[in-house]
C-alpha cells in the first residue's frame, strides 16, 4: 500500500515549458519528492527519452516509484543533488538536456509528525531529509555552543531575536536535552517579545528553518551545485531551479550571472585578464512567480521563484 505522500508541485506548468522538453531527450529531476513534476516530464517523452530521480529520501523515493512505475525509462537515486556530477558519471552519462531542483523541504515532510519539520504539533526533533544520516535536528540543538546556534540562526534564519533564542535554548538545555518540536517552540516563543511575536507569522519560523537548513547542509554547497548542473547541460539544455527563501535565490542568482561571461575586471585595466567564459543565458531575467489561482490553492506556493538558464 502506498504512504500517503501529498504533494502538489509547484509552478508546474512554468517548469515544463522552462524546461523545453525534447521528447528523445535526458533530463534529471534532482528534488523527486513526491514525483509531481517528474511524471509530467515523463509524459512528454518517449521511449527514447530518459528521467534521472535523485533524492535522499527513501519515503520519497518508495512513493515516486510506486506513482511512476508504468514507466520504463527512469531510473531512481538514492542520493543528494549536490553530488549530480558523480550521479551522472556512475551512470555514464556526460550530458543532459534538462535539470530541475525544487530546493528545500517537501510538503509531505512537513506534514509527515514523525519527521520534526514543523512547528505546529509535537514530534521528535529530527529535520533530516536522509533518515540515515547521522547529524539530526536534537543534535544541533542540544550540543552547538550558545554562539554557533546564534549564528545560524540568524544567518540562515535571518531571525533578529537570535542570540536571545540561543541563549535561552542552552539555558534550557542545562536542565534537561530538548527532545520535541514543542519543547523548541516554547523557548523560542518566550524569547520573542510579546508585541511582535505573530507580527510575520509564526515566532519559531524562521529558527525551524535555519536548523533544519544546517542538519541538511542545504545551503554551503548550493552555489557549487549550480555551476555543475550548468556545466553538465548539452548545448540548448536548460536548469530550472525553484527557490523557497532569499538565501537560497540570492545563491542561485549569483550562479547563474557569474556564468554569462560577464568581465569582472577593474575598470581602469588596458584588457581582459579574468577570462570569464559565457556558458549560455538567463531565459527570465526577473524571477517566474506563481500565479494567484496557485497560491490559492497551493499555499506553500507564495514564497516560490523559478528562475531558468539555457545552456549555449
Amino acid at each position: 500500500m502506498e504512504k500517503k505522500f501529498e504533494h502538489i508541485p509547484v509552478l508546474l506548468k512554468e517548469c515544463i515549458e522552462g524546461l523545453n522538453i525534447k521528447e528523445n531527450g535526458i533530463y534529471v529531476d534532482g528534488t523527486l519528492g513526491g514525483a509531481g513534476h517528474s511524471l509530467e516530464i515523463l509524459k512528454k517523452l518517449d521511449n527514447k527519452g530518459l528521467l534521472i530521480g535523485i533524492d535522499r529520501d527513501e519515503d520519497a523515493l518508495n512513493v515516486a516509484k510506486e506513482r511512476l512505475k508504468q514507466y520504463k525509462n527512469v531510473i531512481f537515486v538514492k542520493d543528494n543533488h549536490d553530488n549530480i556530477d558523480e550521479i551522472l558519471n556512475n551512470l555514464n552519462i556526460e550530458k543532459v538536456d534538462g535539470i530541475l531542483l525544487d530546493l528545500g523541504v517537501s510538503s509531505y515532510q512537513i506534514d509527515e509528525k514523525t519527521r520534526g519539520f514543523s512547528y505546529i504539533g509535537d514530534a521528535i526533533l529530527d529535520m533530516r531529509m536522509d533518515k540515515e544520516q547521522k547529524l539530526s535536528a536534537k543534535d544541533v540543538v542540544n550540543e552547538y555552543s550558545n554562539e554557533r546556534l546564534a549564528n545560524i540562526i540568524y544567518e540562515y534564519g535571518e531571525e533578529k531575536y537570535a542570540r536571545q533564542i540561543a541563549k535561552n535554548i542552552c539555558e534550557y538545555r542545562k536542565n534537561k536535552n530538548i527532545e520535541t518540536t514543542n519543547e523548541l517552540v516554547n523557548i523560542i516563543e518566550k524569547s520573542i517579545p510579546a508585541h511582535v511575536r505573530y507580527k510575520d507569522g509564526h515566532p519559531a519560523k524562521r529558527t525551524f528553518q535555519a536548523i533544519r537548513i544546517e542538519v541538511n547542509n542545504e545551503l554551503k554547497p548550493l552555489y557549487n551545485t549550480v555551476i555543475t548542473c550548468i556545466n553538465k547541460l548539452n548545448i540548448g539544455g536548460r536548469l530550472c531551479i525553484i527557490t523557497f527563501h532569499s538565501l537560497e535565490d540570492r545563491i542561485v542568482k549569483q550562479a547563474y550571472n557569474n556564468c554569462l561571461g560577464k568581465c569582472t575586471c577593474p575598470s581602469d585595466l588596458p584588457y581582459c585578464v579574468c577570462n570569464k567564459k559565457k556558458l549560455g543565458k538567463l531565459i527570465n531575467k526577473k524571477p517566474i512567480l506563481p500565479k494567484d489561482e496557485e497560491t490559492k490553492y497551493n499555499t506553500r506556493s507564495k514564497s516560490a521563484k523559478l528562475r531558468i538558464f539555457e545552456r549555449n
